[in-house]
């Protein structure tokens, strides 16, 4: 990654404004968080606004785009206020969204032409099954893309929605529909309509975009039936790609400088600058990413290969594995089965006991991603007996979820032929030290977490302070973290092995062609 400034001139001006802050946007999937950071890395503000979930079928989710830019309003209006300051005084705006999430709207009206398809939805599972059945075409989108046919990623989320509303197919060839992932249409609603753009890692996220020339392939958007009219332009993650008009809630020409995924901006706000660092956000899903320097790795084991960040002209890439559900499991404890009340109270009563007793949890409830990739799975829970409490089931949730992640970092050192030796940890799971305890005792790794988890945040803001000139190098900006908790294994070998078999057990019984899987 190149370390030079991006615009030295602009930097200069900057650097002698009095009141130098950047407005970081991470829209994730259950909430939409707001910060406002001081030239100095340090957070002054801070809001956040719950996204309301739709599930209108088993295995479908969906958002409501214009909810979504709801949640942004208020959660800017707060953290400006919360802050202090005047919207006069931000200095640029950073955005780092939910990834996969598909929206497609009306280049005119800038109106949804239907719901947005969320990355965990499974409801085009079955184009997906009848693509992979062409095992030249399967090959074809992992060697141009870097990812797999599944149900999770971008392209066959276009092609439904454009299919199941009444002429959106033929108005989108005409030009008249917009596509977009989460960053490209709060891009559009900041800039008043004025820009369509997504940066590449989103981009990388689609199916569509050819992974070594991060350029729209023309031969994977003919076979998942995109037109390539209604596709955004790809921009890089560090540069002003807009400015704010007509929004209404902040001043207009404030700069938009950062767009990114926020799996990569958390790997970026994770300082996970250098080849072979690696960091793990467990937040609705659980998502580990490597950095892998210039050129992308091809997986051999079940993981995908993606776009960390464009700077300049400089690209970074990444290995990436996904665990669908992780912290969606303890909201499912408080709002399926009303065990909790808060997801706060799952650490104290999963404590109550020493152990799990036996009881293993698969959060499968969305399906399986990464290694095993199997959207038809469902969750489970093994062990069950006369004797199982709540606590018991509290406690085997994260131990389900750290082993999910097990899982990905086994597959991630054998795809890097190294040891993955110590992760970097944020997101709102994060917090539980049992987890976190548990996950360095399964996976023998050291476990950091940093003293503010809002990496994704922190990232968007980073990469927009480079994109303006704020901030100057990246690795400057390293020497802000500060790791609270260190977790080093302690468990013994007997009792990992025990943990782990049991795990295995209940994971063959939920996916029963496992073995099968890549």
């Amino acid at each position: 990654m190149s370390e030079r400034p991006l615009d030295a001139g602009l930097r200069t001006t900057m650097l002698q404004s009095m009141n130098s802050y950047v407005l970081a946007i991470d829209q994730g999937t259950t909430a939409t968080t707001v910060l406002l950071v001081s030239q100095s890395g340090k957070t002054i503000g801070r809001a956040t606004t719950e996204l309301p979930q739709h599930f209108p079928k088993p295995g479908w989710v969906s958002h409501d785009a214009q909810e979504i830019w709801a949640t942004v309003e208020k959660s800017v209006i707060e953290a400006i206020s919360s802050a202090g300051i005047r919207g006069e005084e931000i200095a640029a705006i950073g955005v780092a969204n939910q990834r996969e999430t598909t929206i497609v709207w009306d280049r005119a009206t800038r109106k949804p032409i239907g719901p947005a398809v969320v990355w965990q939805c499974v409801r085009t599972a079955g184009i997906c099954d009848e693509l992979r059945a062409d095992s030249n075409f399967a090959a074809l989108v992992v060697q141009r893309t870097g990812l797999i046919v599944d149900p999770y990623f971008s392209a066959t989320k276009i092609s439904w929605l454009l299919d199941s509303v009444t002429g959106a197919r033929q108005r989108a060839e005409r030009g008249e529909l917009a596509f977009g992932t989460v960053d490209c249409y709060l891009a559009s609603e900041l800039t008043g309509g004025a820009i369509h753009v997504t940066d590449v890692t989103n981009a990388s996220r689609t199916m569509l975009m050819d992974l070594s020339r991060c350029e729209w392939d023309d031969d994977l958007c003919e076979a998942f039936h995109v037109p390539t009219a209604m596709l955004p332009r790809i921009v890089g993650n560090a540069q002003v790609i807009g400015r704010t008009g007509a929004v209404g809630f902040l001043p207009d020409g404030i700069p938009i400088a950062a767009l990114a995924g926020d799996q990569q901006a958390a790997l970026f706000g994770q300082a996970c600058f250098l080849p072979g660092d690696a960091k793990c956000t467990y937040g609705t899903g659980a998502f580990i990413l490597m950095n892998t320097g210039g050129e992308p790795i091809r997986s051999r084991h079940g993981l995908v290969s993606t776009v960390a960040w464009r700077i300049g002209q400089s690209t970074t890439y990444a290995l990436e594995g996904s665990a669908f559900v992780a912290g969606a499991c303890v909201q499912w404890l408080r709002d399926g089965l009303g065990i909790i009340r808060n997801a706060s109270e799952i650490e104290a009563l999963a404590r109550s006991v020493s152990s799990s007793d036996g009881v293993v949890f698969v959060p499968a409830l969305a399906g399986l991603g990464a290694p095993h990739w199997d959207s038809d799975a469902r969750g489970a829970i093994m062990g069950l007996s006369r004797g199982t409490t709540s606590a018991h089931l509290a406690r085997a949730t994260l131990e389900g979820i750290a082993f999910e992640v097990h899982d990905l970092l086994e597959a991630m050192a054998k795809d890097a032929d190294r040891p993955i030796e110590r992760l970097r940890v944020d997101g709102g799971a994060c917090q539980s030290d049992l987890m976190l305890q548990f996950q360095a005792d399964i996976s023998r790794v050291v476990v950091d977490r940093a003293n503010d988890i809002e990496s994704t945040a922190r990232g968007a803001a980073w990469l927009a302070g480079l994109g303006i000139g704020l901030f100057e190098r990246p690795s400057d900006l390293a020497q802000t973290l500060v790791c609270s908790a260190s977790f080093r294994p302690q468990m013994t070998d007997a009792d990992r092995h025990a943990h782990l078999h049991r795990w295995r057990s209940a994971l063959e019984r939920t996916v029963s062609n496992l073995a099968e899987k890549p």
